[in-house]
């Protein structure tokens, strides 16, 4: 599973990474968690909203900051999908 957050780098955005990570370790799943700073890449991704998180590709947050509970809820969710 990959985990993304897009963000140039503010407080929202590091808090949001965060608890990303703290939600992966939480679940005691195995995930790469990456941050996207550039906003070339931002842009592209089609994120026009920060902090924002995709889960395997699927943009699944924009423009909110969520807490560890809320993401450990979206990666459970993308991973029922599969």
């Amino acid at each position: 599973m990959k985990v993304t957050v897009y963000g140039p780098g503010c407080a929202n955005c590091t808090k949001l990474e965060a608890a990303a990570r703290e939600a992966v370790k939480q679940l005691g799943i195995e995930a790469e968690v990456t941050k996207v700073t550039d906003v070339a890449e931002i842009a592209k991704a089609g994120v026009l909203l920060t902090p924002a998180l995709a889960i395997d590709g699927q943009m699944v947050l924009r423009g909110k900051v969520a807490d560890v509970s809320e993401v450990m809820s979206l990666i459970t969710s993308a991973m029922d999908g599969s």
